[in-house]
């Protein structure tokens, strides 16, 4: 296991000792400490700032492994944390259209290919049909380019860690291992997390390198997480700037009482929906035991156009999903595309859109050990 403290000078053998051995103290260092800490070891880097903590899995995650880890992000302001699967998911990378000439093909040798998305024409069973329907609607068909599903079929990474004065940053990389029939593996997905120095917030990239053409390509994430609840014990509403007008929509958690798909309700698309000025998607926390309120966790796409599809809807038992789809443009053999969000706490919705209009306009994110930055 790896400490790193982002000044200079060494910790004690005997806080290390502490630290190796408990995993956990973080919160207990004494009052010289630098203002954020890496812990590091095979399966895990853990990020703790003055303003939050975070891990990023290596190998063996609690539930994804992309994003940031489920039930590890933490406000220390507060002390609420995420309530669903993490942060910042990534799935595969896709285009739109059918796959059904072609299905029976999409099986990797190790059951871990492109298939798994060809359900639409190919399922059998009433009940799985079903279940399909409801999580993915039926207006709009997709299919995978490659894969695998990155968020639960990568294998093992080594993230790289950047420290600089104000900053930790984590950098993960991938190729995808397989492809649908005509197409080649080998894109390779960057996802460059920043933890700032006095924000509640981190700001993300992800990016792909493609190795095909595509008419309309996309990648697919959660934006900025689900959300798990029973009744709305967990969150007290929804916030959709994208939707409603200039404001965007506020949406009380009992419209997500009974499950829906998400081409019936909540849902954008950019050759449907006239495209917003700030692309938010939030969730009002609250104490599942005493209802108190909590702040907001609040994900926020810095540029709106980038935007291909979005939709906030409840599946079956008890998640929301919160997806959005960057890019949805042609790309061709060596060329390029990328999203840069800003994902975090926040007091109040007003907060935000500050926020949204410091960093706006923004696709991708670069550092290196002399700082961070956001470009167009």
């Amino acid at each position: 296991m790896r400490v790193t403290g982002l000044f200079v000078g060494r910790l004690s053998l005997g806080l290390l000792a502490v630290m190796a051995g408990a995993g956990t103290a973080l919160a207990q260092a004494s009052n010289d400490a630098p203002w954020a800490r890496v812990i590091e070891d095979d399966r895990a880097i853990k990020v703790e700032t003055d303003q939050l903590e975070a891990v990023v899995p290596k190998k063996d995650p609690k539930q994804w492994m992309t994003g940031i880890e489920k039930g590890s992000f933490l406000d220390k302001a507060t002390g609420f944390r995420e309530i669903g699967d993490g942060l910042m998911v990534v799935d595969w990378l896709m285009e739109a259209g059918s796959d059904e000439a072609y299905a029976d093909q999409l099986h990797a040798p190790d059951g871990n290919g492109v298939g798994q998305y060809a359900w639409y024409e190919n399922e059998t069973d009433p009940a799985r049909r079903s279940y399909y329907l409801m999580a993915h609607g039926s207006s709009h068909r997709k299919r995978a380019i490659e894969g695998p599903q990155l968020c639960h079929r990568m294998k093992p990474v080594q993230p790289e860690v950047i420290r600089g004065k104000d900053f930790v940053a984590v950098k993960t990389t991938y190729q995808y291992e397989y492809a649908a029939p005509g197409r080649k593996p080998g894109s390779r997905w960057t996802q460059l997390i920043v933890f700032p120095k006095g924000e509640r917030y981190f700001v993300l990239m992800d990016k792909i390198d493609s190795v095909n053409d595509s008419p309309e390509m996309f990648l697919r994430n959660d934006t900025p997480g689900c959300v798990r609840h029973e009744q709305g014990d967990t969150f007290s509403e929804m916030y959709l700037s994208y939707l409603g007008g200039p404001k965007g929509v506020r949406i009380p958690s009992s419209e997500f009482f009974t499950p829906f798909p998400p081409d019936l309700k909540f849902g954008y698309r950019r050759d449907l929906n006239k495209t917003p000025e700030h692309f938010i998607s939030a969730y009002h926390l609250r104490d599942p035991k005493t209802g108190k309120e909590g702040p907001w966790l609040a994900g926020l796409t810095l540029e709106p156009s980038v935007v291909y599809e979005a939709w906030c809807s409840q599946r079956p038992g008890g998640i929301i999903v919160m997806i959005e789809e960057i890019n949805g443009k042609p790309v061709k053999a060596g060329e390029s595309f990328s999203a840069a969000h800003v994902v975090g706490y926040f007091d109040n919705v007003d907060e935000m859109h500050k926020v949204y209009d410091r960093y706006k306009g923004n696709t991708k994110l670069t550092v290196d050990a002399s700082g961070w930055r956001l470009e167009k």
